[in-house]
């Protein structure tokens, strides 16, 4: 029996399962309610803008430590996505919502008013789109760094080709970021139009395009093995990948994936030495880490020259 073939029955096991038994989270599983004044000022900051963050469409664990440290990943072309992978949260349809060219603009001011130094852009997959939303990423990249130059520029991107890709890449923005998701054999939990190559070719077309520091992200707990992480690992690097960022999967709902198995932090800090030994700039590895979680720090490490293993930086018990 194929490792692809197992995975898929151990996937669909746990999912009929769950219904009768859901597996117990563990201690180190805590996240913090959102609370204090800086939350509530980021808060209405995006109201008043009518941004949208991915920290609350796809329910992330981290937002009450990132809301309440005045940082935020907008999430722009809308809430609405035209894919719809097993895991994820945000809300899904066959046609998105109008692009809005003022976003640019409303972003580039929010930036400004919260005053960061470092801004996260990421995106729901727009199919629909016949650049599938990348000259807007282009237009959202540069209104930032006009208003605000000594702002870092980060952005998440769904899997762009050839055609699409260059249009973010001439912005030139500090950090591309694309996200395998998973090991190789579990690919099926994403969209039937994502998968494992397609993901390595843009974080390659990203590093030949002239990124100075590209990275992807694994969530761990969805019956992955630990032999397939590290030859994902080795899948990254052979695209010159240079920060990887693994978390522990969480389910967001009930029409969700439930979750296989709970990774100990012990196994997050092996991962993260692993993956700094196979040549990683630096690893995020912990039960809540996320693409863009420390993303400023995993930047500054990442054009440092230093490697680094951000080992449980996020998520070890109570936050």
């Amino acid at each position: 029996m194929t490792r692809l073939l197992v995975n898929k029955l151990i996937v669909v096991y746990t999912h009929l399962m769950s219904r009768i038994t859901p597996l117990r989270k563990p201690e180190w599983i805590r996240v913090k309610v959102p609370s204090g004044e800086t939350w509530q000022h980021v808060t209405a900051i995006l109201e008043r803008r009518s941004l949208h963050t991915v920290c609350d469409e796809a329910r992330c664990p981290n937002k009450g430590e990132c809301w309440g440290a005045g940082t935020a990943t907008f999430m722009i072309l809308g809430d609405t996505c035209t894919r719809k992978c097993r895991f994820c949260a945000v809300a899904t349809a066959k046609t998105g919502q109008p692009v809005l060219p003022e976003e640019a603009e409303q972003l580039a001011l929010a930036v400004q008013e919260l005053g960061l130094k470092y801004a996260v852009l990421t995106s729901v997959d727009r199919d629909d789109l016949a650049d599938r939303g990348a000259h807007h990423f282009a237009c959202c990249i540069r209104a930032i760094k006009d208003l605000n130059p000594a702002v870092r520029v980060e952005v998440l991107i769904p899997d762009f080709v050839e055609g699409e890709i260059e249009a973010v890449l001439e912005a030139r923005p500090d950090v591309v970021a694309h996200n395998i998701e998973t090991v190789r054999s579990l690919q099926q939990v994403r969209d039937r139009r994502a998968s494992y190559e397609k993901s390595l070719h843009t974080l390659y077309l990203a590093k030949q395009g002239g990124i100075s520091v590209t990275k992807s992200s694994m969530l761990l707990g969805l019956g992955e093995q630990v032999d397939e992480v590290l030859s994902a690992m080795d899948d990254l690097r052979s695209v010159g990948v240079d920060v990887l960022v693994l978390g522990q999967y969480l389910q967001p709902g009930p029409k969700q994936l439930p979750v296989v198995a709970y990774i100990h932090p012990d196994q997050f800090r092996e991962y993260a030495r692993i993956g700094r030994e196979k040549g990683f700039s630096t690893v995020v590895a912990s039960p809540f880490a996320r693409t863009s979680y420390h993303a400023q720090e995993a930047w500054h490490d990442g054009t440092g020259g230093k490697h680094t293993a951000h080992e449980g930086i996020a998520g070890e018990g109570e936050r």
